[in-house]
């Protein structure tokens, strides 16, 4: 064996580390919310007139304008220069008639608590009381100089901000969509075939298993949403987004289609749940024992063809199979028909929940072999 080679794999192995640690996006963000403090509290000393006498404000205004997108960045920034201006005007309106006193400061700071809840104001909403706060506190006999001072240093700030934002790898959160949208079809395919095994193979259940079946589709659904969100969020003024284009529209639609399904894989575990006796033999007083095995091969199918979308690979194969299984499961409750109403409604319903998944899932997936 050559003996650099074990140097030359450990030098590649922490230059891999090392990038992707400077790609994670928290801490690309905070060095680029540090390079953009640096900048404002270098260029606030530059300011003209009275503006000079307040340069603390503008590294303020570069934090504040800093988020992961670009889009968030500016509409922070606005909203928190909108939200001072506010607050300078309230505080104004107050000098015009009264000195600042105990009871000015806290009228003023009472009715901008009241002007905070407007909900356009987003991000500064905060900023309305603290301004007019400063502004009749710290301002004292000078307030004109000081108001001008602070909200024009912490325009400067929000300015540098968005400059260091724009320029330096303005994020687009793509990647994480992407992961998150294949995680969820894997999850949901999991769950099917947790309660495919569990209907001929492990029952009864774990205590509170179908519980958290549910919860953790719920909060996968709620992670999702929020990861395609912001993604697109990231593409809206962002340079890169012309060079790294995506179909989000793509990703709307399968969030739409996955988000349907969990609702059916969430419908047919409370099903099961609710036929399962915690006895030894699996729903044995509520369901004739010839039809968990077609049950449970429905439910696989549905699962096949999640994993065959997920990986692009025996798509038409897992279909036909799933829609076989279905038409068996349908065929023997149809067949079972002697057994009773009550004993027949969990099959069906799962049946049914089973049928809705194929048709959410088909124009997603027929689109995409078509596109392939």
């Amino acid at each position: 064996m050559n003996p650099e080679q074990p140097t030359r794999n450990s030098v590649q192995r922490a230059l891999s580390w090392a990038k992707a640690g400077l790609a994670a996006p928290r801490l690309m963000l905070a060095i680029k919310a540090a390079i953009a403090v640096g900048i404002a509290w270098f260029v606030a000393g530059y300011m003209p007139g009275v503006v000079d006498d307040y340069p603390y404000y503008a590294p303020l205004g570069a934090l504040v304008s800093m988020y992961p997108t670009l889009m968030g960045s500016a509409k922070a920034g606005f909203q928190t220069l909108l939200g001072l201006l506010i607050g300078i005007l309230l505080a104004g309106v107050i000098v015009l008639f009264a000195e600042p006193n105990l009871i000015t400061i806290s009228l003023v700071v009472g009715v901008a608590v009241l002007v905070s809840g407007l909900r356009w104001l987003g991000h500064g909403k905060d900023y309305v009381p603290m301004a007019a706060l400063f502004v009749l506190i710290i301002g004292g006999q000078d307030i004109e100089s000081y108001s001008i001072g602070y909200a024009v240093q912490m325009a400067v700030g929000v300015g540098c901000g968005l400059l260091v934002n724009a320029v330096i790898l303005p994020p687009l959160n793509f990647n994480a969509a992407i992961l998150k949208l294949s995680r969820f079809r894997s999850m949901l395919a999991r769950h099917l075939e947790g309660m495919a095994d569990a209907l001929t193979e492990e029952w009864p259940p774990e205590p509170d298993k179908w519980t958290r079946y549910n919860d953790e589709l719920s909060t996968a659904g709620h992670d999702v949403r929020e990861a395609v969100y912001h993604a697109d969020e990231s593409r809206k003024g962002n340079p890169r987004a012309k060079l790294h284009r995506r179909n989000l529209s793509q990703d709307y639609r399968d969030l739409r289609a996955l988000e349907s399904v969990s609702f059916h894989v969430k419908d047919i575990t409370d099903i099961l749940a609710g036929v399962s006796d915690g006895g030894t033999e699996p729903l044995s007083n509520d369901l004739p024992t010839e039809l968990l095995e077609p049950v449970s091969v429905a439910l696989r199918g549905a699962a096949e063809i999640l994993k065959a979308w997920e990986s692009g690979s025996e798509i038409q194969a897992r279909w036909e199979e799933a829609e076989q299984a279905l038409s068996a499961l349908f065929d023997q409750v149809d067949a079972h028909g002697e057994a009773g109403a009550a004993a027949l409604s969990p099959a069906s319903s799962v049946a049914t929940a089973v049928r809705r998944i194929l048709d959410t899932l088909q124009p997603c997936i027929k689109q995409d072999v078509e596109a392939a």
